[in-house]
């Protein structure tokens, strides 16, 4: 730890842990979206763009989908997805298993736009691990998906 705080004894459940973990993140999310936009801006995206257009590359998903990977709400994607959509950085394609809910696919500008990200991604992936470490780097990437399962095992609802 960075501050001289003691550490708190393990399994005691304690509140002090939550809130240092949720300052943590919170603080952790606006840092990220600060680089996010650094990175993305010079593509003509911002981060959100990047992020729902991020979700896609693999395969195409329907809204609800994509707001359930990224954990955000389904109306935010929307009309991220019909901006993309409008700007001709994404289409949406039929469902086969959804007449109503269409996917969202990046179409070759939006593959470009993110080709376009990949260095600056590439350099601060180079110096967070210069800075972490590579097993540092992996155990954090370990430790925040941990949690992540942990809050969806517990419906990320309090009590």
């Amino acid at each position: 730890m960075s501050r001289a705080e003691p550490e708190p004894a393990a399994g005691t459940g304690s509140p002090e842990l939550l809130s240092r973990t949720a300052l943590g993140v919170f603080r952790l999310n606006g840092q990220f979206l600060s680089v996010a936009e650094e990175l993305a801006a010079p593509a003509g995206l911002t981060a959100a763009w990047w992020q729902v257009l991020g979700a896609v590359l693999p395969a195409p998903l329907p809204v609800s989908g994509i707001a359930r990977e990224m954990g955000i709400t389904r109306q935010s994607v929307q009309r991220i997805a019909d901006l993309l959509v409008e700007r001709g950085l994404a289409a949406y394609e039929p469902n086969p298993a959804h007449r109503r809910a269409k996917l969202l696919a990046p179409t070759e500008e939006g593959r470009a736009a993110i080709h376009e990200i990949t260095p600056g991604h590439a350099a601060l992936a180079r110096r967070l691990t210069d800075e972490l470490g590579a097993e540092g780097f992996a155990e954090t990437v370990r430790v925040l998906e941990r949690l992540s399962r942990a809050m969806d095992a517990l419906g990320s609802r309090p009590g």
